[in-house]
């Protein structure tokens, strides 16, 4: 698994008018081709009135599967400006469509590309970037005794938390990057001398707007 990637939070959508041509720019996070296709296909019903839906996506670890529809457009204005503009801004798991209503200009196959790579621009923009890194999920079981101590030094690391369990112990979901994982499970066992339940759990991806740094736990 990647140890992070670029890809949008939410689904947003941006409206631009070009020579009185409305370009309404879609952008969407996808984890597969099956929902990146529903999700174009779910913007075609909206606009059944449109002249063009035009689309791509992007998917994979290594970007193994793109996409690109023209949707009736001439061949190379729309679909692929709308990958490359995908492409150019390193994102990874996003799926753009790029809606117009045809204002009775014609833009030329230079002004199409350039209205396509607008309109995906401002769908990415609406639909705000974030980076997806991978941590690991990891239990700290500890008496009620050393709980103070363990917050207090995970706070002060700036360690990702998840909730915490009160039952006959204390368990903090801690969550580790995942490069960091093996550092942080030694430093653990020899803050609580040995006395924690620790738990390695799974990976998981954990948004964020920027790269976090490393912690360095020693």
């Amino acid at each position: 698994m990647l140890m992070h990637y670029r890809t949008v939070k939410r689904e947003g959508a941006a409206e631009i008018v070009i020579k009185k041509s409305r370009f309404i720019g879609y952008a969407k996070p996808v984890v597969s081709e099956a929902e990146a296709i529903a999700f174009i296909e779910e913007i075609k019903k909206q606009h059944r009135m449109a002249n063009h839906n035009c689309s791509a996506y992007m998917l994979g670890e290594r970007d193994e599967i793109q996409k690109a529809s023209d949707d009736g457009e001439p061949s190379g204005t729309a679909g692929k400006p709308i990958l490359e503009v995908i492409k150019n801004q390193g994102l990874k798991n996003v799926a753009v469509v790029v809606t117009r209503y045809f204002g009775g200009i014609m833009l030329g196959a230079g002004g199409l590309v350039r209205a396509y790579t607008d309109g995906a621009v401002a769908g990415l923009a609406a639909a705000e970037q974030v980076y997806k890194v991978l941590h690991r999920d990891v239990r700290v079981a500890i008496d009620y005794t050393w709980h103070g101590k363990v917050d207090n030094e995970l706070r002060g690391f700036g360690t990702l938390l998840g909730e915490t369990e009160f039952t006959d112990k204390v368990t903090l979901r801690c969550l580790p990057l995942e490069q960091e994982a093996g550092a942080f499970i030694a430093w653990m066992t020899d803050l609580t001398q040995g006395q924690a339940e620790i738990t390695e759990g799974e990976q998981l991806y954990v948004e964020h707007m920027e790269l976090p740094e490393p912690k360095a736990y020693k």
